[in-house]
C-alpha cells in the first residue's frame, strides 16, 4: 500500500514569479538585489557563456533555523564548471558558502528559499571565445517552494536529445546548454504533460528536462549513468544514500525506452523537483498508475534529511542563521 508524504515542502512562490528586493553578491560586496546589473554586452548575455548552480535552503521552524542543502558539495560542482569554461575566479568553495550565509542573513528570510551563484563572462565585448572576457561571480537567494508538483507526474519522451559530452557537457551547469531543456519543456507542457524525459543520441534515457530519473523494478533502484549524458546530481547522490536505508540495490546502467513503460515505479529528482513520483509516460501508467510505495518513502526520508530532522543526515544541513557552516 502507497504511504503519504509526511514531510512535502512548505507552501512557497512558484519559479515563474519574478524576483525582486533582497540583496545579491555582486563585484565583490553585497548590495540591493535591485543594484546588481550587467550591461546588455555582456558576453555571458550574448553566448551563453556562464554556469551556475541552485542550492535549496529549506526553513525548520522548530528550529528557527534555514537549513542548506549540501552547500559545499554544490559549490565543489561550480568551481569544477567554471574550470570547464576556462574562469578563474579568486575564491574558495568556504569562501562562496560563506558569502551565502551572509546573503541570506541580510535577507532575513524565514521561509524554504532557492540559491542561485552564477559565474560568468563579464566583459561586454562581441567575440566568441574563452579567454578573452573577464570572470565574475555572483550570489543571490529568493522564497521558493515547490518547483513542480510532487504527487504524481504525468510524463512524455522528447522529440529533443538530451545534448552530448561532445557538444555541450551536461556535467556542467552552463547556462547556454539551458536552451535545450526549455525546447523539451516547452513542447512537453504545450502538450498537457508535467515534463518529460531525454534520450541520448543512442536513444537510451539519459535524464528529465533538468532532472535525474530513477526508475524501480523489484527492489532495484535503476538510474542511468554519468556517462549517459547526464547532470552528475547533488540530489541524486542524496537519493542513492537514503535507499540503503530501506535495503535497495541501486544499479546504474544505460536504460532503454520502453523499459521505462514497463518500469514498477519511477521519478525524478534533483534540486528543484526535490522528489517527484512519475504516474505516467507517454500515456501508459507507471506501475498501479498512483505513487508507488518506495518512492514514497524516499520522499518521506528525503525532506526529513533536508530539513534537519533526521540526525543521521544532519552533516548535509548548513545552518544560515545558527553557527558556522559545515564543510564536508
Amino acid at each position: 500500500m502507497a504511504v503519504e508524504p509526511l514531510h512535502a515542502p512548505d507552501a512557497g512562490p512558484p519559479p515563474t514569479q519574478s524576483i525582486y528586493g533582497g540583496f545579491a553578491y555582486f563585484q565583490g560586496a553585497i548590495v540591493p538585489f535591485d543594484d546588481a546589473k550587467v550591461s546588455i554586452g555582456t558576453h555571458a548575455l550574448n553566448y551563453g557563456t556562464a554556469c551556475f548552480e541552485g542550492i535549496r535552503g529549506y526553513w525548520n521552524p522548530d528550529h528557527k533555523e534555514i537549513y542548506l542543502l549540501k552547500l559545499a558539495e554544490h559549490y565543489q560542482r561550480f568551481l569544477k564548471s567554471t574550470a570547464l569554461l576556462k574562469m578563474k575566479l579568486d575564491v574558495s568553495v568556504e569562501q562562496l558558502c560563506e558569502l551565502t550565509r551572509e546573503v541570506i542573513q541580510r535577507d532575513g528570510y524565514r521561509t524554504d528559499v532557492y540559491v542561485r551563484p552564477i559565474a560568468y563572462k563579464a566583459s561586454p565585448i562581441i567575440k566568441v571565445d574563452l579567454h578573452s572576457p573577464k570572470d565574475a561571480v555572483a550570489i543571490f537567494a529568493m522564497p521558493m517552494g515547490g518547483y513542480s508538483r510532487i504527487d504524481g507526474l504525468r510524463v512524455t519522451i522528447s522529440s529533443w536529445r538530451r545534448i552530448s559530452d561532445n557538444s555541450i557537457p551536461a556535467r556542467a551547469k552552463i547556462t547556454g546548454a539551458y536552451i535545450n531543456t526549455a525546447l523539451a519543456t516547452e513542447d512537453a507542457n504545450a502538450a498537457g504533460y508535467d515534463d518529460c524525459l531525454m534520450l541520448t543520441e543512442d536513444g537510451h534515457i539519459a535524464e528529465g528536462s533538468a532532472a535525474n530519473f530513477f526508475m524501480v523494478q523489484g527492489r532495484t533502484l535503476v538510474t542511468p549513468p554519468v556517462t549517459d549524458d547526464i547532470l552528475v546530481g547533488i540530489t541524486r547522490a542524496a537519493v542513492m544514500r537514503l535507499a540503503l536505508d530501506f535495503e535497495l540495490d541501486i544499479l546504474e546502467r544505460s536504460v532503454d525506452r520502453t523499459e521505462v513503460y514497463q518500469a514498477d515505479e519511477a521519478f525524478l529528482c534533483g534540486t528543484g523537483v526535490q522528489v517527484a513520483p512519475i504516474v505516467e509516460v507517454d500515456g501508459r501508467p507507471i506501475g498501479s498508475g498512483r505513487p508507488g510505495s518506495i518512492t514514497l518513502g524516499l520522499q518521506d526520508a528525503y525532506f526529513r534529511a533536508v530539513r534537519g530532522n533526521d540526525p543521521r543526515y544532519r552533516q548535509w544541513c548548513t545552518p544560515v542563521y545558527g553557527g558556522m557552516p559545515r564543510i564536508t
